[in-house]
């Protein structure tokens, strides 16, 4: 039986129908938000999966390409991997919803929400997230939901829901805000230097708008939603082997073991009390409860540092709750690149490398959001085994590596340059070198350096820090966490990220375990961020490089830009780019043109460039009388020779404007290929250029006197 649903939503209908398609599924449902319509299905595994100790969720976000009305781009015209778009889509439809499932759920768990239709006023991404939610809701697979899903742009001055596209251009506010009925469950901004109060008056306005979203899907719940299976195989230590296990470490050994400042230290200590264990329970003839041992082990260990930072305000390693670890930042570490910058923090480490290039080099992109076509700025994440001491080949970046390094990216494009200011392609990559915790953070430190260090000229200097959460039984027993290392993140209940300038907030992410946030903890999230953000500034990193260099690097390519009239485009680059093409290969630049004349000569020899100028601002200036030029001669004939003055413009030199002297043959005086300064002494009316060598020579000494 089809059932149809439908609300409205920022102006625009949402509607729902269940029942149609996909009926072998548990649950599944067409979302359409104006005319974008997504496909949204969850499949759960009958079983669970074997020796896992993590719930196995995926979640996939499909673009394809008729939803758009095009091909696909490429020589094989069918979808393959996800774009990075559709991987952060992913990303951000997995985080509000995962701890929303049972924590000993061990079954195999897919959801899938595939693009159909796209409208550009009505974003596929955030329907894509509604419709998630609501075939998990009305599934009998065992979740805590609903999610409502909201972005909310800042226009004006204004807060607006749910931006149409007019709108997200003008918006000063990308903002994405996840919701249960109760609390915040997902936060993903990038802000063009948002005040806190603003962003903070903005995520709770999406909260409130959220709650529209969650009644309609209760009220579809209500109506069709099938019975939970609440008889799912349950994961777990029983009660009387965990109190076993914990009996042979107890509590004083097992806080000296976790509470050390150095990560190798700590995980030494921990395998000499598993060892301690294991030998305790083999004395004992209680091989069997060995199964149980990492589980048990794991569940102690967070016991006990949760108690100690909750009810003693005590870290692993023994900092304050808002200190932050020992810093250090140093740029120039790498020799001939265009710009570098190290930043540490504690035992995390992050370089990050800054290559700029012509304009031509920017990433073009094919996905379904038409005002997005190309990256100018392109940061990128990788996180190498060796960072955290694995000893295993490397592998393709992953959803992890993807995710991090367009945090990174989002929270430094605010303060970057025009492309009119800074003609140039920008690259930052940054690389893990040791990780404990916060290397998303590092990367955003490490790459405002590197960036100030390559002489790009950003508006202003941007740190990243994050705020881990610890909670008790009751809404208002919680302790924010400033800095988080790598155990505090591991047994903590959230990742706060904040990116920004002193002026603001221009990025945030945040990963959540508990089922929410209440205005109390984002609030004071966002106060502990921007006083670490602050000093990070102010007492490490402008200290280490006080402004942006005033020159590039001598290895980073040279960037002119000249304008030209935009009708004269069209010659200078010539039938099938004869002219431009010719320009290139004799000066060995590239060129850039952009329709409204603006010609962009990139190269590394400063006097090759300044040919090219000169050739193009030749072809694309009328020629006039009186102008003198540097020519070159392309065809003799026996009454002059003709001079080539700019690439596909010639002049004919009479053989009478040769010499002063009366010359018998042209060959006499030039030949094909020589240099020859000419004047131009005529256009006549068919356009025709003659040109003097003469007038420039000097007077012989008879026409003198």
């Amino acid at each position: 039986m089809v059932k149809k649903y439908s609300t409205q939503l920022a102006g625009r209908e949402l509607s729902v129908e269940i029942g149609k398609v996909a009926g072998l599924a548990n649950g599944s449902a067409t979302v359409r938000y104006g005319d974008t319509m997504i496909l949204a299905t969850v499949v759960a595994a009958d079983a669970p999966k074997e020796g896992i100790d993590f719930f196995p969720l995926s979640v996939n976000y499909e673009e394809k390409f008729y939803s758009v009305g095009r091909l696909p781009g490429g020589y094989i015209k069918r979808e393959s991997r996800p774009s990075e778009k559709a991987i952060l889509t992913s990303r951000v439809i997995d985080r509000p919803m995962r701890p929303l499932f049972p924590k000993d759920y061990r079954n195999d768990v897919v959801i899938t929400t595939t693009v159909l239709s796209v409208d550009q006023d009505c974003s596929p991404e955030v329907t894509a997230m509604i419709a998630a939610s609501l075939v998990v809701d009305i599934s009998d697979i065992p979740f805590a939901g609903p999610v409502g899903s909201v972005q909310v742009g800042l226009v004006d001055g204004n807060l607006v829901f749910n931006p149409n596209q007019e709108e997200r251009q003008k918006s000063d506010l990308a903002l994405t805000v996840s919701s249960t009925k109760d609390k915040v469950m997902m936060i993903e901004a990038g802000a063009n230097e948002v005040p806190e109060d603003i962003m903070f008056d903005a995520i709770m306005k999406g909260h409130e708008f959220n709650q529209q979203v969650v009644q309609f899907i209760e009220a579809i719940k209500a109506d069709c939603g099938k019975a939970k299976n609440e008889d799912y195989v349950k994961f777990g230590v029983p009660a009387e082997i965990y109190n076993e296990i914990v009996s042979h470490i107890g509590d004083k050994q097992m806080e000296e073991a976790v509470f050390t400042d150095d990560k190798q230290v700590r995980e030494v200590q921990l395998k000499a009390l598993k060892e301690k264990v294991i030998v305790a329970l083999t004395e004992a003839g209680k091989e069997e409860d060995l199964v149980y041992l990492e589980e048990a082990f794991y569940q102690f260990e967070k016991k006990t540092v949760r108690r100690m930072i909750l009810k003693e305000s005590k870290r692993p390693d023994g900092r304050a709750l808002d200190e932050i670890r020992s810093l250090a930042a140093e740029v120039d570490l790498v020799p001939r690149v265009h710009g570098t910058g190290l930043f540490t923090r504690g035992q995390t480490q992050v370089l990050t490398v800054t290559t700029l290039a012509a304009l031509s080099e920017m990433q073009t992109l094919d996905g379904l959001d038409e005002l997005e076509i190309s990256k100018r700025y392109m940061h990128h994440y990788n996180f190498p085994p060796y960072s955290v001491g694995e000893a295993r080949a490397p592998r393709a970046p992953g959803r992890r590596e993807i995710g991090h390094g367009a945090l990174a990216e989002r929270a430094l494009v605010p303060v970057l340059p025009t492309e009119q200011e800074f003609p140039y392609a920008i690259r930052t990559v940054s690389e893990v070198l040791s990780s404990n915790g916060s290397t998303s953070q590092a990367s955003i430190c490490g790459s405002t350096l590197s960036l100030m260090a390559a002489g790009v000229p950003i508006k202003a200097p941007v740190a990243g820090i994050s705020v881990g959460l610890v909670t008790g039984e009751t809404a208002d027993d919680f302790v924010l966490l400033t800095d988080i290392q790598g155990l505090e993140d591991f047994f903590g209940d959230m990742d706060f990220k904040v990116g920004g300038t002193h002026k603001g907030i221009t990025a945030i992410q945040m990963d959540m375990k508990i089922k929410g946030l209440t205005p109390e903890i984002i609030k004071g999230a966002l106060e502990n961020t921007k006083k670490a953000r602050f000093y990070i500034l102010d007492e490490i990193m402008l200290k280490a490089i006080p402004a942006v260099r005033d020159h590039l690097s001598p290895y980073a390519p040279v960037i002119t830009q000249i304008t030209i009239d935009p009708e004269k485009i069209s010659e200078v680059i010539g039938p099938k780019g004869k002219m431009i093409n010719r320009i290139i290969e004799e000066t060995g630049v590239k060129i850039d043109i952009e329709d409204d004349g603006r010609v962009f000569i990139c190269g590394s020899d400063a006097d090759k460039a300044q040919k090219a100028i000169q050739m193009i601002e030749g072809i694309a200036r009328p020629i006039e009388e009186g102008q003198e030029f540097d020519g070159k001669v392309m065809r003799l004939m026996n009454f002059g020779a003709f001079v080539e003055l700019v690439p596909g413009k010639e002049g004919l030199v009479h053989i009478s404007q040769l010499a002063h002297e009366r010359v018998a043959k042209v060959e006499d005086v030039v030949a094909v290929g020589d240099s020859i300064k000419v004047k131009v002494i005529e256009i006549d009316k068919q356009g025709r250029i003659n040109l003097s060598h003469k007038v420039l020579l000097p007077k012989p000494e008879k026409e003198k006197e």
